[in-house]
């Protein structure tokens, strides 16, 4: 459920702050050895960019199927093009996958998606400048 919330820049700045915290930590981990953990550090850290983005505009989104409906709308808002959010929505379904059925990605898809996924994390830390 989308809701217009009072901007919150502090907020915004603490999950900025949270994201690159994870970053840093995901830069010290054997990527190819932990893929799915990978994937979910990676997950995480862009999920709290585009919620930064959203707290500082004064939207809120939450309840059941937040995380798809932020994703669309941060693409609707023009926050990210269509191609981002296509692979944003196959890294969330990932993300499930892993969470609540023990899916394990194979090393590969972060060998192969690395490249787009720091060109979306870099674009999201831009939107928040």
């Amino acid at each position: 459920m989308i809701t217009k919330v009072k901007p919150d820049k502090q907020k915004s700045d603490s999950l900025k702050k949270m994201a690159e915290i994870t970053l840093v930590r995901l830069d010290s981990t054997d990527m190819d050895k932990y893929p799915s953990n990978t994937l979910l550090d990676y997950y995480d850290a862009i999920h709290k960019l585009i919620e930064a983005i959203t707290l500082r505009g004064g939207t809120k989104v939450k309840g059941e199927g937040a995380h798809q409906e932020l994703i669309d709308y941060a693409a609707k808002e023009k926050k990210i093009d269509e191609h981002m959010r296509v692979f944003l929505q196959q890294m969330r379904d990932y993300r499930n996958r892993i969470s609540y059925e023990g899916f394990m990605v194979n090393e590969n898809y972060i060998k192969l998606n690395k490249e787009i996924i720091e060109r979306i994390v870099k674009h999201l830390f831009e939107q928040l400048k």
